[in-house]
């Protein structure tokens, strides 16, 4: 059962882009997306709020989200997220196929 959550980066002024910004410049996006069991992990702006960036981060179960969570990534993400002073919203959905042959399927 593959897990997605929509994590809202709010911050002053232009922080939230800054944050985006040096999460890609340094590789952590890059090392992120190669991580076994990530599916999605992609930034978008919504167009009404400039001072908040959206992150869709999706994993195949708990267990590949277990992993990404204890790895040395996540001290990396909270040390940026500390230095643009950015506050979190998570939304958490869950797949509604619990088929183990299925892929993940983008529509």
């Amino acid at each position: 059962m593959s897990l997605t959550f929509h994590i809202f980066y709010k911050g002053k002024d232009d922080n939230a882009y800054k944050f985006v910004k040096e999460m890609i410049d340094s590789g952590i996006v890059e090392e992120i997306r190669k991580e076994d069991g990530n599916l999605q992990y992609a930034y978008f702006y919504p167009f009404e709020d400039k001072n908040t960036v959206l992150l869709i981060d999706s994993w195949v179960n708990q267990e590949a989200l277990d992993r990404h969570h204890n790895s040395e990534l996540m001290e990396k993400i909270a040390n940026l997220r500390n230095k643009y002073d950015l506050h979190m919203t998570v939304e958490k959905f869950t797949s509604i196929i619990d088929d183990k042959d299925s892929k993940y399927i983008r529509k």
